[in-house]
This record gives structure tokens, C-alpha cells and sequence, in this order.
């Protein structure tokens, strides 16, 4: 413990350690292998989903959910959102089965309760409630997020996505090549957003977005939300990004901690005050950083709207995955996607022309869906070769059928539901 009586981990570290440690864990190069999924939940009331769920009814659902014997990680959002998260997986169809079991485990344990889980972006119908868990980490980052306005509290309390985590690629140039697998995520990232865009509504209400979720993000504190140019290297250009991103919290032994202003992470390994600061503040740092493409060593795709009925969610992560792993599909998209970059500017998202594009439009922007009309099919293509059952494929047609061919996302059903 230091003399200040704040808790630390290891020696203090400076600012060429900080860099060297990013550029070893963020970006760990090798032959894509694994994938995983992040899939969040709005819990619902199984009668009718648009009452909201009295908080001393979620407290003991909570209780029951923890204690059932799940692969993946449960884990509980401050709104009342609910989290799996799969452990990695050696293909997409283990991913899928363990995630789907572990989903109807949980299905299962709520519905005795009266309880759901919906596919949103955002809550169609109530208003963001109380905060549920009261900690350190999440009443810091309320009021560091509460400087730049109401979008940080809506995103904490009222979104749900699907979040891909997959490898971060090869150290060579390539379709699988990490430099390019990184330009790829930020680019395809808007196709992403309008193919899947779920959240035209919010508290009850339009909000002229299809993808309000997103639209949350883009008025979120621009330099945690921002990317970094994909046009640069990728360790270096995240390095710096992160160095130079303003510390959320500087975290104490007593609550509540520092939430210092303005202060970039670079500064304070300067500086040492309040206190000097050491790797496991930079990791904790890296936690509190938001961009849509988040480099963990591996790549995680954060862009994603919960998507609607019980296996929805299933369509972004085989077409992401089929797009990112296979090298023909790879190279097939991302020649699709490059001609983005002019539209999309830099940094890549999600405050630009083209990421607004997706959350607003979907896929009635016609240079989206000129994009995702050569997305979906390549990914179809790539599908029975990366091992996916005839059920995912069916899945993935069945989606493009309804939604990409005509240019059109799941926010338009909820839309024509809401006339």
C-alpha cells in the first residue's frame, strides 16, 4: 500500500514502459483461431415486456441467475442488464453451442419468475431506470460522463448489444494480416451498424435513429468513444490513443474516487500526482476507454445492436466471423468496404459521415447497402467452409433475404409495429 493509503499493485511505471506494455498485450498476432461473443440482455416482464421491472423483482432473479452452473461468464449491467460472455471458442459452432446453452439455462431459471430476456438496443418502451449496482467503478464513470451529458447514463443503464471478440490475425500483410483485420473492423463496422440496427425507439418514444444505441455513443465523451486512424499502425496508433485518452477515475482504497479532469493518462505517468501510477492502473485504464473496435490482444467488435427473438444474436457473429477468418470472404469484403474510407474520414468512428449514416439510415444508405449486398453473400459463401451447421446458414440466408436484399434491419419491423 502506498503512503497515501491507496492501494497499488506493483511498482510505478513511466511513460516508455506504458507504451511498450500496450504494444505487447493489445495486439497478440498468430493465426486466427478462436472467437467469442458478449451478448447483453434487457430483462423484461415475461406477461408483457413493456412494463419495467420493479427493482426488488430483479434483485433475487439476479441471485438465482449467478448461481447456476454456466461455461460462460454471467455478469449484470448497472440498469439491470444482463451479460453473457462465452469463453473462447476453436470455431463459431462451439461458440454458438455454448453460448445457446448457456442462454436456455438462464431462460429457463427467469421464466418461473415472470421474467425475460429481450434483444434491443436500447428499451423500446420504459425510461432508463435507476441505477441498479451502486460501486466505486460506476459511480465514477456516472460522473465522469455526466460532464459531456445524458448520453452516458442512457448507455449504462439502457443498451444491450452484441459484442465479437476475434483473434487479433497474422504478423504478416495479408487478408488475415492483423494491420489490415484492424482497417477491416472499422470499416465494415458501419455495415455492421446498419445491417443490424435495432433501437428506433427509446422510453416509448421515435427517436429518428435506427440505431439510437449508436446514437448514444456518438454523443458520448468523443475522446473515449473515438478510434484511433486505422490507417496507421495499429500498436502504435493505439498506444498513443490510449496515453492520450483522459483518465475516467483514479481509483483509492475509500469510496468515491478521484475523478479528475482533464487529466490524459500520459499526464498523470508524468507527473506522478495525485499519485504515481503503475500497469495495473494502465490496464484499468484500458477498461474505460469505449471506441467501437477494442484491441484486448484479441479484437472486440463493440458496435453491434442486440438483435430480436431468442438465437437473433447468432447472425452477426457467424457473418462477422465468416468475413474476418476465411481469407477469400476477407479479401472479397474488404474490397467492398475500402471505398468507405473517404466517407468515413479520420479517426475511423463513431463520430463521422458514415458511422451517423448507419445509425440513422441503415440500410437505406445506399452505399451501405451496396456494401452489405456484397457482405452477406461472400459470408454465406464462407460459412459451410469455416465448419457452420445448415441451421446457422439458414439463419444467415433467411436474414439477408428479409433485410439485406431490400435494405432494410430489424429497427424498420419495430418501426412499422410502432405506426
Amino acid at each position: 500500500m502506498s503512503p497515501s493509503g491507496i492501494p497499488r499493485s506493483g511498482p510505478a511505471i513511466n511513460e516508455d514502459e506504458a507504451e511498450d506494455l500496450l504494444r505487447c498485450i493489445c495486439f497478440k498476432t498468430g493465426p486466427p483461431r478462436t472467437v467469442g461473443v458478449e451478448v447483453e440482455w434487457l430483462v423484461h416482464e415475461l406477461r408483457d415486456p413493456r412494463l419495467p421491472v420493479p427493482a426488488e423483482r430483479l434483485a433475487p432473479a439476479f441471485d438465482t441467475v449467478r448461481s447456476l452452473p454456466l461455461a460462460s461468464l454471467l455478469t449484470l449491467e448497472p440498469g439491470g442488464q444482463l451479460e453473457l460472455s462465452s469463453p473462447p471458442a476453436d470455431s463459431l459452432m462451439s461458440c454458438v453451442d455454448t453460448l445457446s446453452a448457456d442462454l436456455r439455462t438462464v431462460r429457463d431459471a427467469l421464466t418461473p419468475l415472470g421474467l425475460s430476456l429481450s434483444g434491443y438496443g436500447v428499451d423500446p418502451w420504459n425510461a432508463p431506470r435507476e441505477r441498479l449496482l451502486r460501486e466505486p467503478r460506476y459511480d465514477a464513470m456516472e460522473t465522469a460522463l455526466d460532464r459531456t451529458g445524458p448520453a452516458g447514463r442512457a448507455m449504462m443503464r439502457d443498451s444491450a448489444s452484441v459484442q465479437v471478440c476475434l483473434d487479433a490475425g497474422h504478423e504478416e500483410p495479408g487478408p488475415l494480416g492483423y494491420h489490415r483485420r484492424w482497417q477491416l473492423a472499422h470499416l465494415l463496422g458501419a455495415v455492421l451498424v446498419a445491417a443490424f440496427a435495432n433501437s428506433p425507439l427509446h422510453g416509448g418514444r421515435r427517436t429518428g435513429w435506427r440505431s439510437t444505441r449508436q446514437a448514444l455513443w456518438t454523443d458520448l465523451d468523443p475522446a473515449r468513444a473515438l478510434a484511433p486512424d486505422p490507417e496507421r499502425e495499429p500498436r502504435d496508433a493505439w498506444a498513443a490513443h490510449v496515453l492520450d485518452t483522459p483518465v475516467m477515475c483514479v481509483r483509492g482504497e475509500d469510496a468515491p474516487w478521484d475523478v479528475p479532469e482533464g487529466l490524459t493518462f500520459r499526464q498523470w505517468l508524468r507527473t506522478g500526482r495525485p499519485r504515481p501510477a503503475d500497469e495495473d492502473d494502465l490496464r484499468y485504464h484500458m477498461t474505460t476507454l469505449f471506441p467501437p473496435v477494442r484491441p484486448r490482444g484479441h479484437l472486440e467488435l463493440r458496435m453491434i445492436d442486440a438483435q430480436p427473438g431468442t438465437d437473433g444474436w447468432v447472425v452477426p457473429v457467424a457473418v462477422t466471423t465468416a468475413l474476418f477468418d476465411d481469407p477469400e470472404a476477407a479479401e472479397t469484403v474488404y474490397r467492398a468496404v475500402k471505398p468507405l474510407a473517404e466517407r468515413a474520414g479520420s479517426p475511423a468512428a463513431p463520430r463521422n459521415p458514415l458511422w451517423l449514416a448507419a445509425a440513422r439510415e441503415g440500410l437505406a444508405d445506399p452505399e451501405l447497402h451496396a456494401a452489405a449486398l456484397v457482405a452477406f453473400p461472400a459470408a454465406l459463401e464462407a460459412l459451410p467452409r469455416i465448419g457452420a451447421s445448415p441451421a446457422v446458414v439458414g439463419a444467415v440466408a433467411a436474414f439477408h433475404e428479409r433485410y439485406v436484399l431490400p435494405g432494410s434491419c430489424p429497427a424498420d419491423d419495430l418501426l412499422e409495429m410502432a405506426s
